[in-house]
């Protein structure tokens, strides 16, 4: 499947920090994009996908609503294919179902539905996150080498207050079942934690960890850190589209590398930036074992080496004066 003919599709959540750059992938290899967002009067949240390339020819936003029932079928009606990646993404919240596993499983289930009612829809593409892949009972160890098989355990999850990671869980294995029972072409992508250049002018939870590590904080309280670059993960959800033979999940992430290397390496590309030093002691070592993306390479995707990403990430926030 290619843009030829140009093709038309849905990127929902369009607004966020992946789905930007999905939209500014798509626009600039020729597609018409509908573009869902909870509010398209708020300039902050579309400003910068009007800005791209291409937008004021093929690019239409939408309003939709994770909750409200039946809220993209306007936007999917006619589309040749669907990128479902909006999914709230917080850390900390005071009602887990409402603020994080009712919009993630229920808006799931209400796009895949319109999906499966709208015929020309042929694809479905859906942003997951190693989030579903790496909670579980016993925890995973250094010399284990996790690929598309595994799955975290809801169970786990909650033991462990886990919400977020319940959410993307409970979204993913709601949506296979449902794909299973209506016979649904959907791809999953599977990223950890992103970085890179921002589209969108405000700071996202995943960029804000680089943030941290400038002002010497630990965010995650780790000795290893394992990043991938935004323009990857957009680039591995249009190949999934693109590549007929794409199927299943793809597990997108870089390797681990220490927060000690990861700061070395800021400073070696800033050294104006005063990039605090911090205590080591009482690290977690996080979940340190070996990621196989096999299978998103064989899709097409080379990884941005990490010190480009950092590099990037920090220019981009420079400019957007987050940093």
């Amino acid at each position: 499947m290619n843009s030829e003919g140009g093709k038309v599709v849905c990127v929902t959540g369009a607004s966020g920090y992946v789905a930007s750059w999905i939209v500014k992938l798509l626009l600039l290899r020729g597609y018409t994009v509908r573009a869902t967002v909870r509010n398209p009067s708020d300039t902050a949240k579309t400003e910068h996908l009007l800005a791209l390339e291409g937008a004021k020819e093929r690019l239409k936003v939408f309003k939709a609503d994770l909750l409200e029932e039946f809220s993209f079928e306007q936007a999917i009606q006619g589309c040749d294919a669907v990128f479902h990646t909006a999914s709230p993404v917080k850390f900390t919240v005071m009602d887990p179902q409402t603020e994080l596993i009712d919009p993630a499983v229920k808006g799931t289930i209400d796009v895949l539905d319109t999906c499966r009612k709208i015929s020309s829809v042929k694809r479905v593409i859906l942003t997951s996150s190693m989030a579903a892949v790496l909670i579980r009972q016993p925890p995973l160890e250094p010399n284990d080498v996790v690929d598309e098989t595994f799955f975290s355990d809801p169970s786990v999850c909650i033991e462990s207050k886990l919400w977020y990671q319940l959410s993307k869980t409970l979204a993913e294995n709601v949506a296979w079942q449902f794909a299973k029972d209506n016979g649904m072409d959907m791809v999953v992508i599977n990223p950890g934690y992103i970085i890179g250049p921002l589209l969108l002018p405000t700071l996202n939870l995943s960029v804000e960890i680089i943030v941290d590590m400038v002002k010497g904080k630990n965010p995650l309280n780790c000795r290893y850190y394992r990043f991938v670059d935004v323009r990857d993960v957009a680039l591995a959800h249009v190949k999934a589209l693109e590549s007929p033979s794409a199927n299943g999940r793809y597990i997108i992430s870089g390797q681990s590398v220490t927060i000690n290397h990861i700061k070395e390496t800021m400073r070696e590309l800033f050294p104006d930036l005063c990039i605090d030093d911090m205590n080591g002691e009482g690290l977690m070592d996080g979940i340190n074992c070996t990621m196989c993306v096999d299978k998103v390479k064989n899709l097409g995707v080379e990884f941005t080496p990490l010190k480009s990403s950092l590099r990037d990430t920090i220019i981009s926030l420079k400019e957007k004066c987050l940093l």
